[in-house]
């Protein structure tokens, strides 16, 4: 097995060249990986909602030694990323990090989160601070009153969702 160490300085250069070649092949690579993704984890995401999505991420905390914090609510996971470990290991490294390096995590997971019929806000927060916060609720007008909220706040470029995925069928 490769050392996270090592893997994520890989992913870094290789979405700094899929970033050269256009958005559409970083999107086409984040596809690719929702696919594998969706093998480990769209039964338990269809079968049990937010509570299947919590369990994986409460999986996740352990796994990769995160610093999160996961709240479960009516109608709403939130996943806080107090320190994310791998663009902490990118930005700990002599390779200038990618520019949209944090744009892999809402690529594929909000795929996989459409797929299981709930709905992505992904506030990057900083593209230079090791932290974010990953919104999943059922209810499409809730999630969409957040991304509102957070576009307001910190403008399109570190806000994502996964709305086209779901008008798209998740493809």
């Amino acid at each position: 097995m490769i050392p996270s160490d090592h893997f994520v300085k890989f992913y870094n250069e290789i979405f700094k060249y899929l970033e050269k070649k256009g958005p559409e092949e970083l999107d086409r690579y984040y596809a690719r990986v929702a696919d594998r993704q969706a093998y480990f984890t769209l039964d338990a995401f269809r079968r049990d909602g937010l509570k299947g999505m919590y369990d994986y991420w409460s999986r996740i905390k352990v796994e990769e030694n995160c610093d999160m914090d996961l709240v479960l609510t009516d109608g709403c996971l939130e996943v806080r990323m107090n320190v994310c470990p791998s663009l902490s290991k990118v930005l700990d490294n002599d390779a200038a990090p990618c520019r949209v390096y944090c744009d892999h995590c809402p690529g594929w997971c909000g795929r996989v989160i459409a797929q299981a019929g709930h709905f992505m806000v992904y506030d990057i927060v900083s593209r230079t601070e090791p932290k974010c916060v990953l919104y999943i609720y059922s209810d499409r007008a809730r999630a969409e009153a957040k991304y509102a909220e957070l576009v307001a706040l910190r403008g399109e470029d570190l806000v994502k969702s996964n709305f086209a995925c779901v008008e798209e069928g998740a493809r």
